[in-house]
């Protein structure tokens, strides 16, 4: 492709498969990563699988900018305590990490440790925001808030992978099917189809 023709970041142009740029409106984000069969992150909380997925160009400035907020857990944050690599360093703001023992947890610049329901914590994490979204990084917080009602949009990124173990973004065995509505679609209703192969795996 030459320089001169239009590339994925120009303005105002959104891939077929991606959904609009998000916007900063105070929403609470539920916010993942997550691998085709559903998990967010592998056994032990490892990340290494979205080692070579490839992101559409702008789309870690577009959050970093639209997030006021950041509110997780605290078996994420006992795995990955340094806060300051939150989308690649791009980003600083407040992150609260709920937690049952906030007396043994790890102090760390920017973090606040809140021992509440989800209900005030949100609340709490909604006000530092001011006015820009509330990001959700934890799967149990984020079914809490479904379940309460709390949550304004699940905003998924969908990795070519499937990992078979690990943490899954919605685990909740003899509950209920959750019905959604499609935001990125005509219809709301509407199935997303997405074609995958498999392809050689390195080393093999």
């Amino acid at each position: 492709m030459s320089t001169s023709e239009p590339s994925l970041s120009d303005a105002g142009y959104t891939p077929p498969w991606d959904t609009e740029r998000q916007t900063a409106a105070g929403k609470v984000l539920w916010h993942f990563t997550m691998s085709l069969d559903g998990f967010v992150a592998g056994p032990d909380h490892a990340m290494d699988w979205m080692a070579g997925t490839n992101f559409r160009p702008g789309l870690i400035e577009e959050y970093a900018e639209t997030t006021g907020a950041v509110l997780g857990g605290r078996a994420g944050f006992d795995a990955y305590p340094d806060v300051s690599g939150i989308y690649g360093g791009a980003w600083e703001g407040p992150v609260f990490v709920l937690t049952h023992h906030p007396e043994d947890a790890q102090p760390a610049r920017g973090v606040t440790f809140l021992s509440c329901d989800v209900e005030e914590a949100v609340r709490i994490a909604l006000e530092a925001a001011a006015g820009k979204n509330l990001e959700v990084f934890s799967p149990s917080i984020g079914r809490q808030l479904l379940e309460l009602g709390l949550i304004d949009e699940i905003d998924l990124h969908i990795a070519p992978v499937l990992l078979g173990d690990g943490i899954r973004l919605f685990d909740n065995p003899g509950g209920s099917p959750v019905p959604l509505e499609l935001l990125n679609a005509a219809d709301p209703s509407a199935e997303v189809n997405v074609r995958y192969r498999p392809r050689a795996r390195s080393g093999a």
